[in-house]
């Protein structure tokens, strides 16, 4: 595909194969480049470049990772020329229809026989928010998820969790065990002192109630952090 320069102010003054919808329609979905199917969500630029050069500019703002993008706000996205709020709006929302996608081919009660097994039931949940979360899956005699239960919602540099709220969900959601599960916005998912502490307590209070405490995952960008398979459990 060729490339695009600013000048080239229109998508109709692209040759017909390279417009985007021409070209989806013709050769499929799979065929389009992430900045063409971005452009089709933007449906034009500005008056001084196409969409398709808008599109690029977005991607190449969050180094091309369709992940960073998830992230973007509507204030983010509108600083961009040519992109006003029903522009932000579309891509947002496209963005949290992809990761409700996601979402949607979790089971109804997945089996966790393994840190992977729980990440993919919690991630979709976790990966693309701008601020810390904790949450808990709730599990039954079969490590089958029973539910999966927000405990607390913070700010950029961590939440506060109740021991207490964590192991009220537990009892009420007649859990054998739970597996605890929270995000880093940073990406990066080495624990802290503070996570570390906050395991241990709650294995401790687990054990007390006869509720095992199986694993602490930490989820970053498209990885993660487990205490059990790093034996601090």
């Amino acid at each position: 595909m060729q490339e695009y320069t600013p000048n080239e102010l229109g998508i109709k003054s692209l040759a017909e194969e390279d417009r985007p919808r021409e070209k989806l329609l013709r050769k499929g979905k799979v065929s389009l480049s992430d900045a063409e199917l971005l452009a089709i969500l933007l449906g034009s630029g500005s008056r001084e470049q196409s969409a398709i050069v808008l599109a690029q500019s977005i991607l190449q703002s969050v180094d091309n990772n369709l992940h960073e993008l998830g992230k973007c706000s509507l204030g983010r996205l509108r600083k961009f020329k040519g992109v006003g709020e029903a522009k932000a709006i579309t891509i947002v929302a496209a963005m949290e229809l992809s990761r409700r996608r996601q979402l949607s081919r979790i089971e109804d009660k997945p089996q966790i026989t393994c840190s992977l097994d729980a990440f993919n039931a919690i991630a979709p949940l976790l990966m693309d928010l701008p601020h810390e979360e904790f949450w808990i899956l709730l599990l039954n005699r079969a490590n089958r998820v029973l539910k999966r239960e927000r405990i607390s919602r913070g700010g950029v540099a961590g939440t506060v969790v109740d021991i207490k709220v964590v192991f009220t969900a537990a009892l009420e959601g007649q859990a054998v065990s739970i597996l605890l599960c929270h995000n880093h916005p940073s990406g990066s998912t080495n624990p802290s002192q503070a996570d570390i502490d906050l395991t241990r307590k709650l294995k401790k209070a687990g054990e007390i109630m006869d509720i095992l405490v199986v694993d602490h995952l930490i989820i970053g960008d498209r990885s993660y952090y487990s205490f059990a398979d790093e034996g601090l459990l």
